[in-house]
């Protein structure tokens, strides 16, 4: 079938959709001109347009500089009138060129065309389009239902949860030993960080993988290390391929020793912890190796086939590439759980197709058939922007922003830089793409209705007293319709922007624009009243041997009572040891020569709130006052 053919019906849908585009202006102009009949029935009404022209004239008189300024400004704003449409992109790959009065063509594009001519048939695309399916299923069973899925663990699994997590004592935790696991990582867990600061001893850690020891020679880690990265800095398995592992609990440890490995550090603990583990190779699981690297290297063949090779109609192009991205990130590059939760999946796919398609009507059929003689050029502008959007959490990965939130930006290091620098990029990319819009006389159109959402926007933030969160998915939403043109920046924009759009809502569903404080902060801090403790440097007595020790803390102010708090928890190395209304402890159970760390909080039914920073006990008896500030 010729190439021309199998095109002309989106190039019909674009000369048509110009022409809707045209219309409602007409009907306005017919409106503007003639005015409805009830306004030419009374004499005492006059048109708008006649209002607007006298307080124009009255302008001009009063002020005609300011006059002059205001009506370039408005007519540069407003563009040609009437409205034009841009030209058509000429394939930079098929065209003659002329240099230093010497004529020569490049003829790639025709060549391409002519070559794969006979590979554009229907039934050969329908039928490739059922061997994709069953091939990439056979992908799907081999990264997730060969191994039990009782093994999957993620990259944040641990065996010690943060602060109290793990109740009195840990015996929520429990077993602290003789126990042991056979689990399987997925890959790429030595990029996945603390987004909040966690507290090792006096030690906080943040933006960084939490491995606790690892460094004396049987490579024994605190329990709230990150399993997974833990394992591959233990040289289990590569963090590329991820893999399988069995881990061992061994109980109590002192002093876990820092080391770095595989391009992962650790830090030490210089005292005691209840639960620590240590690694072997697993004997049971078998196909550990993440296929999620040859399931990219089969998704970027297949999408580049379909350009250059298989060339369907614009609008199935369209489908084909919303497909492929959402199921490659909802199945490999960045699953909501280990296994994939296919109904979870399946419930955010329908809406992404609904939204998908809205990006079609008011963007790319604008664009992408425009490309139809040049399909190098267009698997170029399309597919390297697609492919860096779908992988967003590995392109952006050194970017130092996690969420698009005020506090986000101040915690992370190199934050604020990073945020100015990316501004500053979008800001140059949104004048160009502002100036080609003029070039239309479509601006003022756009103008009002990115005006009209961003007060919305305002409001709706200020009237809920939510916070406003921008996700990814919501920038793609906003930005997509100023970007339905025929140039080239443009289908490098939907490209990017369609692969952004599907690796937020395929890897985190369509979380909602206004949050709770409490959903942003996630396991950090909550701003709750902290308490303080009445032993001190200067009142702590080091001629006391540590077994008839004791430290307190000062009672709890009445103003606090009345919040609901009604007790205190105490955190000793890191460990929940005490709930309840006492205003001291005895440290007679600590183990002396060691250097203890004390945490302090206000409970609300038994539940702490946050914890003041760490007090530290040295083995010396020299009483450290903990620094300013919540943990």
């Amino acid at each position: 079938m010729d190439q021309g053919l199998r095109y002309g019906s989106s190039r019909e849908t674009t000369v048509c959709s110009s022409e809707e585009r045209s219309k409602p202006e007409a009907e306005a102009s017919e409106q503007d001109l003639h005015g409805p009949s009830s306004l030419r029935a009374e004499p005492h009404s006059p048109p708008p347009f006649t209002r607007f022209s006298r307080l124009a004239d009255s302008f001009r008189a009063r002020s005609p500089r300011l006059y002059n300024v205001a009506d370039r400004a408005v007519k540069y704003i407003r563009g040609p009138r009437p409205k034009v449409d841009l030209p058509n992109p000429v394939p930079l790959l098929g065209r003659m060129y002329n240099f230093k009065g010497r004529q020569f063509t490049i003829a790639l594009e025709p060549a391409i065309i002519r070559f794969t001519r006979p590979l554009t048939t229907t039934w050969l695309f329908v039928l490739l389009v059922a061997a994709y399916i069953i091939s990439f299923s056979f992908l799907v069973r081999a990264q997730w239902y060969l191994t039990p899925a009782s093994s999957f663990v993620d990259c944040t699994s641990v065996y010690w949860t943060k602060d109290a997590g793990c109740g009195l004592d840990g015996s929520l935790c429990a077993p602290f030993s003789n126990s042991s696991f056979d689990f399987r990582c997925p890959a790429q867990c030595s990029s996945v960080i603390l987004q909040n600061p966690h507290l090792v001893g006096d030690e906080s850690v943040d933006f960084v993988p939490l491995l606790v020891g690892g460094g004396d020679i049987q490579k024994t880690y605190r329990a709230d290390s990150f399993i997974c990265a833990s394992a591959v800095q233990a040289g289990l398995f590569s963090d590329s391929t991820g893999g399988c592992a069995s881990v061992n609990l061994v109980g109590n440890f002192t002093n876990y020793l820092p080391t770095t490995a595989f391009g992962l550090s650790s830090i030490g603990f210089p005292s005691v912890f209840p639960m620590s583990f240590r690694f072997s190779p697993s004997n049971v699981l078998t196909h550990c190796t993440d296929l999620r690297t040859p399931a990219l290297a089969f998704n970027i063949l297949i999408t580049c086939l379909l350009f250059l090779v298989l060339r369907p109609r614009a609008i199935i192009m369209w489908w084909c590439l919303v497909c492929i991205g959402f199921w490659h990130i909802a199945l490999f590059s960045q699953p909501q759980a280990t296994p994939p939760p296919l109904d979870v999946a399946f419930g955010a796919f329908l809406p992404t197709l609904f939204v998908c398609y809205g990006f079609w009507r008011i963007a790319v059929r604008f664009t992408l058939p425009l490309f139809a003689n040049a399909p190098f050029e267009a698997m170029i502008w399309y597919l390297a922007p697609y492919w860096t959007g779908v992988l967003t959490n590995l392109t952006m990965d050194e970017i130092p922003i996690e969420e698009l939130t005020a506090a986000d930006i101040k915690q992370q290091p190199g934050g604020v830089v990073a945020l100015v620098i990316i501004v500053l990029i979008v800001l140059v990319l949104v004048i160009n793409q502002i100036r080609v819009i003029r070039k239309t006389g479509w601006l003022p159109y756009y103008l009002v209705w990115y005006i009209l959402g961003g007060l919305v926007t305002m409001v709706l933030t200020l009237a809920s007293g939510l916070q406003f969160r921008l996700h990814h998915y919501i920038i793609s939403m906003a930005l997509f319709p100023g970007v339905g043109f025929p140039t080239r920046l443009s289908a490098i924009y939907q490209g990017f922007f369609l692969g952004m759009f599907l690796n937020d809502v395929a890897a985190f569903g369509f979380d909602s624009i206004l949050q709770t404080a409490a959903s942003l902060v996630g396991d950090g801090t909550t701003g709750s009243p902290l308490p303080t403790f009445l032993t001190n440097s200067t009142t702590y007595n080091t001629s006391i041997a540590l077994a008839n020790q004791t430290i307190s803390w000062n009672g709890m102010p009445t103003a606090i009572a009345t919040q609901g708090w009604n007790g205190f928890g105490l955190l000793v190395d890191d460990v929940e040891v005490y709930v309840g209304t006492a205003l001291n402890y005895s440290l007679a159970a600590l183990e002396s020569g060691l250097p203890h760390f004390f945490r302090l909080a206000y409970a609300m039914g038994g539940t702490p709130g946050d914890f003041t920073m760490p007090a530290t006990l040295w083995p010396n008896g020299t009483w450290v006052d903990p620094p300013p500030g919540a943990s």
